[in-house]
């Protein structure tokens, strides 16, 4: 592994080769930073303007030699219009709630998602994870991040079911979607895509220009929701992207003992300490 500086003062690393994950013979490798201390924000805005994406305290890249198939695309909320098929999936999800909470796991949230792992992705690099890797996933963030949860509420007792999550980061220039997952049972609805096209509705609302989707492999059949969001939006790559691959980093040690974690979800959206909730009452209170 090598390292440089740049005049972002971040100490970047370049990972060894291994076998790409999305596409059948070919090997990838990632450039990285972590983001830690005042800059953190400063820094991750910059890097995702050049195609970064972040996962917990680290922002990487591919770094692939010979291979530019992957794509960093976002979309520019302004330019978007919707096509027929979105806004029957808008109709079709008319009756979810949104739910903006702090970046702060909860059991409701983990449950759901091993659903969606075991339903979609049991074979998957993110197959294996436990209570404490989705904890650290979610919670490990040193910039302003929420999780946006979309639930259906049962008229006749008033509570709420949660169907769908998505880990979002509040960049300078907009929101960028970390990791989604959704109700496997209600793939009627659509909810991949309904989470993007009210990310985009949400970032407008927030006067923010861009939603950030992420890396984008049109090689690759796994993404078809992203790829028709990509094909009917307009979306670009962001100034100075390079050719950038969906990889799940190791999500590393747990980072709070089991008797935290439990105390956590007796409790679901405590406030962490020192961490502003400007982001989160935007989302919730946009400006008129």
């Amino acid at each position: 592994m090598s390292h440089h500086e740049t005049s972002l003062k971040a100490q970047f690393y370049l990972t060894a080769p291994q076998p790409c994950a999305y596409l059948l013979g070919r090997e990838e490798r990632k450039v990285f930073t972590t983001l830690q201390g005042a800059s953190a924000i400063n820094v991750n805005n910059s890097l995702s303007l050049k195609g970064f994406r972040r996962s917990q305290s680290v922002v990487y890249r591919p770094a692939c030699v010979g291979c530019s198939a992957c794509m960093s695309i976002r979309v520019p909320v302004a330019q978007f219009r919707l096509s027929r098929s979105q806004r029957r999936i808008l109709r079709r999800n008319g009756d979810a709630m949104r739910r903006p909470c702090e970046a702060w796991a909860t059991e409701s949230q983990f449950d759901l998602f091993r659903r969606y792992l075991d339903s979609r992705h049991s074979s998957g690099g993110m197959a294996d994870m436990d209570a404490f890797d989705f904890a650290s996933m979610i919670d490990d963030t040193p910039i302003n991040s929420a999780v946006v949860e979309y639930a259906l509420e049962d008229r006749e007792t008033g509570t709420q079911r949660l169907i769908a999550a998505c880990l979002s980061d509040i960049l300078g220039d907009g929101l960028s979607m970390v990791y989604s997952f959704f109700e496997p049972a209600e793939s009627a609805r659509s909810l991949g895509a309904y989470m993007i096209l009210d990310h985009i509705r949400l970032a407008r609302e927030m006067g923010l220009p861009h939603v950030y989707l992420g890396y984008w492999v049109p090689e690759a059949r796994r993404w078809t929701t992203r790829s028709a969001t990509a094909r009917s939006s307009s979306a670009t790559a962001p100034t100075g992207a390079a050719s950038p691959a969906a990889t799940n980093t190791d999500s590393g040690a747990a980072a709070t003992a089991r008797d935290r974690l439990a105390r956590r979800w007796t409790n679901p959206q405590p406030r962490k300490a020192g961490r502003s909730r400007s982001s989160i009452n935007a989302m919730r209170h946009p400006p008129v």
